[in-house]
């Protein structure tokens, strides 16, 4: 099961965090960032029935659950999928009796701690609508993580490049009341070494904390190498969690017509 830190962690140099203060009073949106972030920031792009939500495919393939121990939102994530599609859960170790597992991982989940030292990379560049053909090469190329052809709606991503190609690339995933996960951090293998991810962390990260959010992000736990990278510039364990590719069953109810699709425009941060 995951373990967390008793205390969450404050915000790099010293800003004050309305979240962190937040989260001693009850349950912690970090808990289940999905939950939160397609009811909170994210609603405008996400469909919902019932205690269950999902952003577009073409966006993300994570969903997510109110409540993973209520039978109810199993129910309600399968009408709302469709029997045989494919999902991504984040911190559920348990499915319900057919529902087929594609593939599991364990995971950390990092917050900006008191050392984390954001600043402005010189080389960044924000990376456009135009710039997602170069993006999904690049991940194609180094793996990062799921990224889509409309992932670059969640937030702002950075990107470096060398002689005009992109060779390095960071943004800003999942987004709730306080906090903005940074993801998608990958760099080419000829230009690895170089500290080009490191930088574009920091660079993304100085953005979310300009809002007055603080940055998280999740790494497998298997990619030492990142983690120690995010710990050397000042990112803190929170705890561990899980990631699972599920597939909903075969004979699961059809989707409803009362599913919600938020048509809103996010709030102004």
């Amino acid at each position: 099961m995951s373990t967390s830190l008793e205390s969450p962690q404050q915000p790099c140099g010293g800003r004050p965090s309305t979240a962190a203060a937040a989260a001693a009073t009850g349950p912690h949106g970090l808990d289940n960032p999905s939950w939160a972030a397609l009811t909170g920031p994210h609603r405008h792009l996400a469909e919902v029935l019932g205690g269950a939500a999902r952003y577009p495919a073409d966006v993300s393939p994570f969903v997510a659950l109110a409540d993973p121990a209520d039978p109810r939102g199993w129910a309600d994530l399968a009408a709302l999928m469709g029997p045989g599609a494919d999902v991504a859960l984040a911190g559920v170790r348990e499915a319900p009796d057919g529902w087929e597992e594609n593939w599991s991982a364990e995971g950390v989940q990092l917050v900006a701690g008191p050392g984390l030292r954001a600043r402005p990379e010189p080389e960044a560049v924000r990376l456009t609508a135009a710039d997602v053909p170069e993006m999904l090469d690049l991940v194609e190329r180094t793996k990062p993580g799921p990224f889509a052809v409309r992932t670059i709606e969640l937030g702002a991503y950075y990107g470096i490049r060398r002689g005009g190609r992109l060779v390095a690339m960071a943004g800003e995933r999942l987004k709730l009341d306080g906090w903005t996960e940074i993801s998608a951090v990958c760099t080419d293998a000829d230009h690895r070494g170089q500290g080009l991810g490191g930088r574009l962390v920091l660079h993304t990260a100085d953005g979310i904390i300009a809002r007055g959010e603080t940055p998280f992000l999740h790494a497998a736990a298997s990619n030492t190498n990142a983690i120690r990278l995010y710990e050397a510039i000042g990112f803190t364990l929170r705890r561990t969690t899980f990631f699972r590719g599920l597939r909903v069953p075969a004979d699961a109810a059809q989707p409803q017509p009362h599913i919600t699709t938020q048509t809103t425009q996010a709030d102004d941060e």
